[in-house]
Parts: structure tokens; C-alpha cells; sequence
């Protein structure tokens, strides 16, 4: 579990890059953290990897400092987005290089996933194209066998059908490895369907995080119409995030949480009641709308 409390980190003394932060990721999941560019994304994940240290708060990986662990480290693996490979290096030579920092480094599954991707494991990394460097890094780090993985704009250069073979690939991770993955995205789109929670970073605070299968069962779109006249009153009991009404159709954004709208709209006897599903964009847009915040800022 990773335990994050009261974490702020400025750069050159001046705004706060993170601020008071506090988190709590669970073990053997995927926990997705969405933000706008410069909301302190990639400044968090090199926090935790301790890469940069925090000027205040803690950050615990099962109950230890990560600051200067080398123990735990080998149990970390981190891949940013602007990635490093030693100048003349092949796939075959970063890998000989993670294997000497991992001890359950698996060279056969570089070897495996390589060929099925068609990576020419001894052809010079700097004569690859951006995705393919990108497979280069995910490669390695999958195979370091490691318990935390932490990937920052995960799928950057990948194409379609690439990205679902390295998603289908750390789905695995969780499974065999027990693995715990934490990824950054822009992409609300490009996290929904393979991670567990979400947490949207603004301005250097974890301003709502929930997990996928609650947002989604919980949430809904509905349209509604009523013999009588009516408004938002009309819908007493049920929590309404967002209401509109156009000619004698409202639509309402719902928030279940627990109760059963639908017996309650039933019994107003409607002409019309449609169920919707929300897309993840959606559910975020309405719960930030809730909050007081104007969703395109944020992300």
C-alpha cells in the first residue's frame, strides 16, 4: 500500500507544484491519476521514486520511507515520459542493465514480448521511432518482475493495437505478479477501461478520486417527461448533479448513491423515462460541475 500524507514540493521557492497532498493506494490494482498538463503528475510519481525529494509531508510503501530505500527500490520500477536510453544502447543491452538492478529480472520474457512485437533486440534504441522506443521501456520494465510500476503517460506513441496488447500485458501484472500499477494520462478515455481507481489531480491537490466500478453503477443520465408541467422541485429525494429541461423533456444527471431513483421517477407516472449510460468524462464533468469547479479547466 502506498500512504501519502501532507506531501508539498515547490521548485526555486516559488508556487507550490503540490500542496498538502494526501493519498492512499491500494495493493494489486491499477490506480490512474488524471490532471491537465502541468498539475504535478509526473512531479508526484518522481516523489514517490525519490527521484526528487518532498519539502514537506511522507510518502509510505507497506509501512516503509521510500526517501533512499534501496531495498524497497527493488521493488519500484518507474518509466517517465521522457525517456532515457544510453547513447549506442539495443533492447538487449538495457535489459542486461535493468537485470543487474532487479534480482527476478525474466531476460525470456523480453525475448518473448520482443518477438511478438517484432523488436530487433540488438539494433541500436536510437534508430527506433517514438512507439517503438516506448515498447522498448515497457518491456523492461514488465520484466523486472517488480511489486510497484509506475508509468507516466503510459501509452504515448503507442498505436491502437499496440496499446491493447500492453494493457492486456499489465493486466497480467496484476494477476501473476500481484503487481500494483500507478499511470498518468491527460486521457480520461485512455484509462477507463483498464484502471481499477482514478484520482484527478488540480492544482497540486488530489481533488476527487473514486474507484472506476462505483463511478459508473452509481451515476446515470436520465430523460424525463411528465403529463404536468414540472421542474427540478418536481424531483424531491433524488440527488440531481446537473438539470435541464428543454421543451417538456428534462434531463437529469443522477447520483444514486444507495437510493433507487428509478422506483421514485415511476412513481410520478412519467410519458417518457430513459436510463443512460455516462462515459467516465461525463462522470467526471458532473461530479467537478457538483463540486464548483469548471471541468475544462482542470483537465
Amino acid at each position: 500500500m502506498i500512504e501519502i500524507k501532507s506531501l508539498s514540493k515547490c521548485f526555486d521557492k516559488k508556487k507550490f507544484v503540490l500542496e498538502n497532498l494526501n493519498c492512499t493506494i491500494t495493493n494489486n490494482a491499477i490506480y490512474g491519476l488524471v490532471g491537465a498538463n502541468g498539475a504535478g503528475k509526473s512531479t508526484l510519481l518522481r516523489l514517490i521514486n525519490s527521484i526528487y525529494t518532498a519539502d514537506s509531508g511522507t510518502i509510505f510503501i507497506d509501512g516503509k520511507d521510500v526517501y533512499d530505500n534501496e531495498e524497497l527500490k527493488k521493488e519500484m520500477v518507474f518509466i517517465p515520459d521522457d525517456l532515457f536510453f544510453y547513447p549506442g544502447y539495443s533492447l538487449m543491452d538495457m535489459a542486461l542493465y535493468y537485470e543487474a538492478l532487479y534480482p527476478k529480472f525474466d531476460m525470456n520474457y523480453v525475448l518473448k514480448v520482443a518477438g511478438k512485437l517484432k523488436l530487433d533486440t540488438n539494433a541500436k534504441i536510437s534508430s527506433f521511432s517514438k512507439g517503438m522506443k516506448r515498447q522498448c521501456a515497457l518491456i523492461c520494465a514488465l520484466a523486472t518482475r517488480a511489486k510497484y510500476l509506475f508509468f507516466d503517460e503510459t501509452f504515448d506513441g503507442l498505436d491502437p493495437v499496440v496499446r491493447k496488447y500492453f494493457k492486456s500485458l499489465l493486466a497480467d501484472a496484476i494477476s501473476k505478479d500481484e503487481a500494483t500499477i500507478i499511470m498518468t494520462s491527460h486521457n480520461l478515455r485512455e484509462l477507463e477501461d483498464i484502471c481499477d481507481n482514478l484520482g484527478l489531480l488540480y492544482k497540486g491537490k488530489i481533488l476527487f478520486e473514486s474507484d472506476i466500478d462505483t463511478l459508473k453503477t452509481n451515476m446515470f443520465k436520465v430523460q424525463i417527461s411528465l403529463k404536468n408541467d414540472f421542474n427540478k422541485e418536481t424531483f424531491k429525494g433524488i440527488k440531481i448533479l446537473s438539470y435541464k429541461k428543454v421543451g417538456s423533456v428534462a434531463t437529469l444527471i443522477i447520483d444514486e448513491n444507495g437510493k433507487d431513483s428509478r422506483k421514485i421517477l415511476e412513481g410520478l407516472k412519467p410519458i417518457i423515462l430513459d436510463y443512460l449510460p455516462l462515459t467516465l468524462e461525463e462522470v467526471f464533468i458532473y461530479q467537478m460541475e457538483a463540486l464548483g469547479y469548471e471541468f475544462n479547466e482542470i483537465v
